[in-house]
Formats: structure tokens, sequence, C-alpha cells
């Protein structure tokens, strides 16, 4: 560990962002959350102080970073909904894509030579094969996708043109909750399967839709890759590790290696719940890969990663604890 242990965290307040402080506190860092507080929440600052401001606002930005003098950013700011992206591409690569350049900027005016990016597997698009390793064609099929996919372009840049080093780490389905309660996903709106069928398990939502039943799949339901989210916390910390060694930039896949289909997590989730959860079906969404499933040898291999909670009871136990508990 370098002798400055703080870390700057965008997006430190959301669902990803809070559980990387924690296992950045975990570890020994001073773990500064920097949030414009759209999609986080204060609750979630638990482990180092909140600043809020935008990745778009250079001057707020000087000021916090003058302020800590963080070592490093791990970045997790972004606007993630697919659909939305779609609809609005314009939101997306103004606050994505201009917000992490002002970001960038930033590091490398006060001289900041690391950054952990939080990208996505949404860079590949329609897989050729599964599982998807590093090397695939990064082949977006929304804007979403491609303003990860710049954002990457504009890391290897500025590693070349300033020696700004970077880990991208491209991951599958978060899910699941801090095991000690402490953290988890509270998204508004929420998109991910998961906690909209605790939803329907809890009475909060009527039923659950399903996006199609005849996909060439076991079952006819689309696969999934879920990786625990404090898996995922722990491969940025592994990841902050290696730049501190030296390591030049790259990018490695995050998944669990094995997938889980829409129906297999219904199924999963009356028997941890052990409520009914009430179903419709509703027709196939555009866009919808039938399967998307990572391969993580290189992270395993090169980062000493492997997660821990892998199966997919544990990742929903962790969830509905979370749940029911708020």
């Amino acid at each position: 560990m370098a002798d400055n242990n703080t870390i700057l965290v965008t997006g430190g307040a959301g669902y990803i962002g809070s559980h990387a402080c924690k296992t950045l506190a975990q570890s020994g860092y001073i773990p500064v959350s920097y949030d414009n507080l759209i999609y986080g929440h204060e609750w979630a600052v638990r482990w180092g102080p909140l600043e809020i401001g935008d990745i778009a606002d250079r001057a707020k930005l000087d000021e916090v970073i003058r302020k800590y003098e963080p070592a490093a950013v791990m970045h997790f700011a972004a606007f993630a909904y697919v659909g939305e992206s779609m609809e609005n591409p314009g939101k997306y690569y103004r606050n994505n894509v201009f917000g992490t350049l002002t970001l960038l900027e930033a590091m490398r005016d006060h001289r900041i030579d690391k950054i952990v990016f939080s990208s996505t597997c949404a860079t590949y698009g329609i897989p050729d094969n599964i599982p998807i390793a590093e090397n695939h064609p990064q082949r977006p099929i929304n804007p979403y996708g491609h303003s990860k996919l710049m954002i990457e372009q504009i890391l290897r840049d500025f590693e070349s043109a300033h020696g700004l080093r970077s880990v991208a780490l491209r991951y599958f389905n978060a899910a699941g909750a801090d095991p000690g309660g402490e953290t988890g996903e509270a998204h508004d709106p929420e998109t991910h399967l998961i906690p909209l069928v605790l939803d329907a398990a809890a009475g909060k939502r009527p039923s659950i839709t399903l996006f199609g039943n005849d996909y060439d799949t076991p079952d006819g339901t689309c696969i999934r890759d879920y990786i625990h989210v404090t898996d995922l916390a722990r491969a940025h910390v592994l990841a902050l590790n290696l730049l501190e060694a030296g390591s030049p930039g790259t990018a490695y896949n995050l998944g669990n290696g094995n997938g889980f289909s829409v129906r297999q997590v219904i199924d999963k989730a009356k028997l941890v719940t052990g409520k009914n959860i009430p179903e419709k079906m509703g027709a196939r969404r555009e866009g919808d890969p039938p399967a998307l499933i990572g391969d993580s040898t290189r992270a395993i291999n090169e980062l000493g990663w492997k997660p821990q909670f892998a199966s997919l009871e544990e990742i929903i136990k962790s969830a509905w604890r979370f749940h029911t508990s708020r």
C-alpha cells in the first residue's frame, strides 16, 4: 500500500461503490465518496467522508482533490440504465463520457496516476461464443455500452500520453448485498432481476414479468452471470493493489463463470423467501442475448481473485436479508 492511503471513490454512495468503500476501509484505506446523490444514498456512506459533487464539475473536483490528496481513484459514477440510454443517448454520453474525461483531466493535472474503472460486459454486445473472454470483440448494442467502451479507449490514450494507468473491470450482473447488512441494492427505478423478484415475494409489486420464454436455453428463459457485489468490491481492491505494484493498464472480466436462468432465479427466490412469487409473461426485449456468461480466468490468475459467494442461494439470501431489513 502507498504511504497515502486515501482513495477517491466516485459514485461511492451507490450500490457497488458503497460495497467497494467498505472493502477499502477493511483493507486499511480511507475511501472518500464523491457522489451527486442522483442515484446514490447518503445512508450508504459509512466508511469515510462524503463529498457531494458531479464528475463533470471541474471546480468541485479540484477542491476535493486538493482537500484529500488521494493516491488513486475508483470510478463508479455513471448512468447505467440500458433502456434509458436508447431513449436518451445524449444524457449517457454527456455524463459517462464527458464526466469521465473531466475526472481524468483533473487527475492528470493533480498528478494522480492510478484509476480502477467500473466497466461492463455490455461493451461486448451479443456474444459470438460463451463464456466471454477479454479478447472477445467489443461491439456494444446500446449507448450505455458504447459510453463505457469509449472510456476504455480514453483510458488507454491517457496512459500513452500522461502515464495514467488504469484497470477496467468488465463485470456481469452485480447482485446480492453486504453480508453484514450495512449496505445493499436500492435503485429507483429498479431494473435488476433479483430485487424485482424479491419485491414480488414481499408483496411490494404484484408480479415479476418474464421477458420471453422461447430462448434457445434449457428452460427457454435468458441466462445471466450473477456475481456477488462483495466479490466485485474485493476485485476492485485487488486491481488497485496491482496498479500500486506498477502494473500497466489492463482490463479484466469479473463473472461467476456459470450462468443462471431467469426461471432458476425465481425458483431459488421462492425457496429462500418461502413466499409465492406471481409471474406474468412479457414479450422479449430488444437486444437481450439468450445467454451472457463471463470467463474470469485472467482475473483469477493475475489478480488472485476468486468469487467467495458463488452460489445463487447465497446471493439471493444476502439480498433478501437486506431487503427485509429496510
